[in-house]
């Protein structure tokens, strides 16, 4: 054959495979949420960063539809049944309620969760290291005596401290009772208050001034990631001093942070969806517990507040914004 021939054989079978592979089908992964896009602030990134190490990239090998309920979360079964139409490979469920709608709708489409609850205790799988049937996901290490701990470091003369629950939350029994013993171990007094509506944040301030409440826990949770904004006002014009579960709440002028990073959640979700895409099963992939825990302090709120930060809480701190 001369060469000539063969160069031009060789260009055609080259063009033919290339024309093979972008016909491909992609791959699709649906990821569902009961709140909005914009509640999630660094997710998508991260989730697709985690993606990438997995070997995945949208608009190459993957492609991805997104869904989110704004928190009507009687829309969460349609838009499960919308992915599942499109022939989702996997459903990536950013919390609880959207996880258990996707565990309603399909006992066989793989589902990668994020949860701020214990997910054996609410029964979205049977154990951490086995966790059966068609879901795996990330699990939020609850640190709740920890904030209680640094919050009365910062706050040293706090006799009397709120905690701040969503009733809703199906981890907000357990997370309270952590506390309340930590409470009494440490002979502070505890003031519990419980909010799930816009009306109930401000009845929940009203109180905690008239007890003289003279700091704050919030506890995890999507409707107070959701109000961010408002909880950090709402503390500000209370001069109340307060540690958040996210760094969401320093990032926005709220005082301090101690809790999981969203982005390694994230991100840890997204290498768990491509393990899912290169064949392993949910029910082999145990469910990871976050160990990365961020310390965010907001040093311009402190000082608005007439508090000084302990040089020990700064020198443990991961940032510190001013």
């Amino acid at each position: 054959m001369r060469r000539r021939d063969f160069v031009t054989l060789l260009s055609g079978a080259t063009a033919w495979a290339a024309g093979a592979r972008a016909q491909e089908p992609r791959r699709m992964i649906g990821v569902l949420g009961s709140a909005s896009y914009g509640e999630f602030p660094g997710f998508e990134p991260a989730l697709l960063q985690g993606l990438k190490d997995a070997g995945f990239i949208e608009g190459k090998n993957i492609g991805i539809e997104w869904r989110w309920a704004e928190r009507q979360y009687d829309r969460l079964p349609s838009l499960v049944g919308e992915l599942l139409g499109r022939n989702v490979s996997v459903i990536v469920a950013f919390d609880a309620p959207a996880a258990f709608a996707a565990k309603a709708a399909t006992k066989t489409t793989p589902i990668v969760f994020l949860t701020g609850a214990d997910p054996v205790a609410i029964g979205l799988v049977q154990s951490f290291s086995r966790p059966g049937g068609n879901l795996t996901g990330v699990s939020i290490l609850t640190v709740g005596p920890k904030c209680l701990e640094i919050v009365h470091e910062l706050v040293s003369l706090a006799s009397t401290t709120a905690l701040l629950v969503n009733p809703r939350n199906p981890n907000a029994h357990a997370l309270q009772a952590e506390i309340e013993v930590a409470t009494k171990a440490s002979g502070q007094r505890l003031e519990v208050l419980k909010a799930s509506g816009e009306d109930d944040l401000e009845a929940a301030f009203r109180t905690m001034v008239q007890q003289q409440v003279a700091a704050l826990v919030v506890m995890p949770d999507a409707f107070f990631y959701a109000r961010r904004e408002r909880l950090v006002a709402l503390a500000a014009r209370c001069a109340m001093p307060a540690i958040y579960p996210i760094r969401w709440f320093p990032e926005v002028g709220g005082l301090i942070s101690y809790g999981a990073s969203p982005i390694d959640l994230a991100q840890q979700m997204g290498i768990y969806t491509g393990k899912i895409l290169r064949g392993a099963k949910p029910a082999d992939i145990p469910v990871q517990q976050s160990t990365r825990l961020e310390l965010v302090i907001n040093l311009k709120t402190a000082k608005s507040l007439g508090l000084t930060v302990p040089p020990s809480l700064l020198a443990r701190a991961d940032e510190v914004i001013e």
